[in-house]
């Protein structure tokens, strides 16, 4: 089942992970959301839409924007309309 690990904590564990583009993205329901922020980042994917952000905070030491998802995902894109995907040093094990 995969899970995203960052500095030691399981940030989120789900076997209804949906691969895109080589990313493992996470439905809502399976975040630990303590380790979450909110940011004011946002990106723009020509075929996913716009992106937003979280930080992660594990044990006082914050990884910015580590992690994004699309809000409001464009049509082609629409079944992972919510879910998460991690980088920046978060290691998804499959």
């Amino acid at each position: 089942m995969p899970k995203a690990i960052w500095n030691g904590a399981v940030l989120a564990e789900s076997d209804r992970c949906i691969v895109v583009e080589g990313n493992q993205y996470f439905p809502p329901d399976a975040i630990n959301k303590q380790y979450f922020q909110e940011s004011n980042t946002h990106t723009s994917c020509p075929w996913k839409g716009l992106a937003s952000y979280y930080s992660i905070e594990v044990d006082g030491q914050v990884n910015k924007d580590a992690a994004w998802y699309y809000p409001q995902a464009k049509d082609r894109a629409k079944n992972i309309e919510g879910y998460i995907a991690f980088w920046k040093g978060v290691k998804v094990e499959a």
